[in-house]
């Protein structure tokens, strides 16, 4: 009975349990060195479930004093572009790695796989198949359930092209490569088991002819292996001692080694890891690149997009998405990870850096009846109290300021602290004001401004005869607020789990339907006009905010429309611990 490797002894597996199984190597003089890879497939943007492979191929190698290379698993054409090559690139650098001068590309290897396919041909190892792919897949059967409900898998068929003499298939193989067949006439597959109960066993297909022009090689090849055959072997040419991949290639781990040992190459090894599961959220680059296709989203770099790109417009951090990994660990078995926690290292990195600024995303005119006509005050504001070291800045004050519609209310709630008739609340780094009425739109019954007198003697924060108020609500002056648009996302999933689809459903149906609210008609300090793409900062009681790099650029619907261009665009990262909020669902609950 073959016996498992230690790291899988534990099912529930350990943040380090691969770092424990390297040492062992090492110990053992398996391997004198670590040398691992990270090898995308360059057929879609990179997403947050790649970072967790990134960061362990990348700092695994830097723990063990090895190196990484970035390698490009590009053997299929159809799929592949230069422009996912580019994008890659660019995350990895953001996301702070370097793989310096080791950048490869698998499409580099194809004479070296050609010859390593030959050699396998002549130990009996691999034949030329006339089989098509449907018959393949009849041929090689499928895993049924009994009326119990066991899964068993019943012996595979062998092609009747299974015992071709080695000759033959050499000769055949020629001349797939010299093109002198269809596309899916012939294949080459080993020979390994057809009564395998691991069906990727049974005589899985080596190279197939495919007639497409290759972003790399143009149209020198029309024979491309296969994932399962160039990936082991791409490992062993680049001396690559420990490939870490996702669990779901547990499965196809017997065949990695196969390769490895019927090539007679570097015994490169493979250990598999949990892969990322995010709530509210798809990993699949399958299901990410029909939202692209079919305009579900705005592009591979839409801020609801899970992908590196989407993220980073969105305003998150390299530094939350690395602490977020880090702190998520590495286990053996799959788990479901609450997208909270995600925005919680957020929130932890952007406390710290984001300037604090004031906006106000759905105006209400709020008009000081004592104020001096004209009259234009300098106050202070600080910048961040998490760090000193940020300063302060000098805001302007009127007699007609911009509020929150929210933060009044002709009729208050219980418990609401807000502005209301009679009320006083102070402004934040200025007065308490008292409310002494509104105006109110007859036709529409819409209140359309608030008035309120202020307090001169409580600038600043000063409160004379111990005077108190239990709120502080946030404004921009009228006289030079810088007009925004803002724009809100929520999950782009309205459902937890959105992969978990029956049988006659798609994961479009779980689509939320108010992911994007674009907000045209915002206000915020003047400073937010000087902003570059992708500064952050916390909007005073409303959350984290980005400034958006793309979004001047965009087209169709999107984008702004063309009288909102000129306007500076801020995208929201991630919210505050909104207390309001909470009365209000116990409220609703009630």
């Amino acid at each position: 009975m073959e016996t498992k490797p230690e790291y899988e002894k534990d099912p529930s597996g350990s943040s380090d349990f691969i770092s424990e199984f390297i040492k062992e190597d090492l110990k053992n003089g398996r391997f004198t060195y670590v040398h691992t890879r990270f090898p995308p497939e360059p057929n879609g943007w990179l997403h947050i479930g790649h970072c967790k492979a990134m960061a362990l191929d990348f700092t695994m190698a830097e723990q063990f004093g090895g190196k990484c290379n970035l390698r490009f698993d590009d053997t299929n054409p159809e799929k592949e572009d230069l422009s996912y090559v580019e994008a890659i690139k660019r995350d990895i650098k953001w996301l702070g790695f370097d793989w310096e001068d080791r950048e490869y590309y698998a499409s580099d290897y194809y004479g070296y796989l050609y010859d390593l396919a030959v050699k396998i041909i002549k130990k009996g190892k691999a034949y030329v198949d006339d089989l098509s792919e449907e018959e393949i897949s009849e041929y090689r059967g499928t895993a049924v359930a009994d009326k119990n409900n066991i899964t068993e898998t019943p012996p595979g068929r062998n092609s009747p092209w299974r015992d071709r003499p080695v000759e033959e298939n050499l000769d055949l193989f020629a001349r797939m490569r010299a093109g002198e067949f269809a596309d899916g006439a012939k294949t080459l597959r080993a020979k390994i088991d057809m009564t395998s109960p691991n069906l990727l066993l049974r005589d899985p297909v080596m190279y197939r002819i495919r007639r497409d022009t290759h972003y790399r090689t143009g149209n020198s090849w029309c024979i491309y292996p296969m994932y399962d055959f160039q990936h082991p072997l791409s490992d062993a040419k680049e001396g690559i001692t420990h490939s870490l991949c996702s669990l779901e290639y547990e499965i196809h781990r017997p065949l990695y080694e196969w390769f490895i040992r019927e090539a007679e190459v570097f015994p490169s090894r493979q250990i598999e890891f949990a892969r990322l599961n995010l709530t509210y959220t798809v990993l699949s680059k399958r299901w990410l690149l029909r939202l692209v296709q079919e305009k579900y989203v705005s592009g591979w770099d839409d801020p609801r997009m899970p992908t590196l790109a989407g993220l980073r417009r969105r305003g998150y951090t390299p530094t939350a998405i690395r602490s977020f990994i880090s702190q998520i660990g590495i286990a053996k078995t799959d788990s479901m990870v609450d997208i909270a926690f995600l925005e919680y290292c957020l929130r932890e990195d952007l406390n710290k850096h984001s300037p604090r600024v004031m906006a106000v995303l759905r105006p209400l005119k709020l008009i000081i009846e004592n104020w001096e006509p004209g009259k234009v005050e300098e106050l202070e504001a600080v910048n961040n109290p998490e760090d000193e070291s940020m300063g302060k800045r000098a805001i302007s004050f009127s007699g007609e300021l911009w509020i929150e519609e929210d933060d009044f209310e002709e009729t208050p709630p219980p418990k609401y602290h807000r502005l209301f008739p009679g009320n006083s609340v102070r402004l934040r780094y200025a007065y308490i004001v008292t409310c002494t009425g509104f105006d109110k739109d007859p036709a529409t019954g819409k209140i359309t401004a608030v008035r309120c007198t202020y307090d001169q003697a409580t600038r600043g924060g000063n409160a004379p005869d111990n005077r108190k108020v239990k709120g502080t609500i946030h404004w921009v002056s009228a006289a030079n607020a810088v007009p925004l648009e803002v724009r809100i996302y929520d999950h782009l999933f309205a459902k937890e789990r959105p992969m978990e689809i029956p049988p006659e459903g798609n994961f479009l149906d779980n689509l939320n339907p108010h992911s994007l609210e674009i907000i045209s008609g915002a206000y915020g300090e003047p400073c937010l006009a000087d902003a570059a793409g992708e500064d952050r900062f916390q909007f005073e009681r409303l959350g984290y905010f980005v400034k958006d790099m793309t979004a001047l650029q965009e087209t169709g619907p999107a984008g702004p429309g063309p009288d909102d261009r000129a306007k500076p665009v801020f995208n929201k990262t991630v919210g505050l611990r909104d207390t309001w909020a909470k009365i209000q669902g116990k409220q609703t609950a009630l």
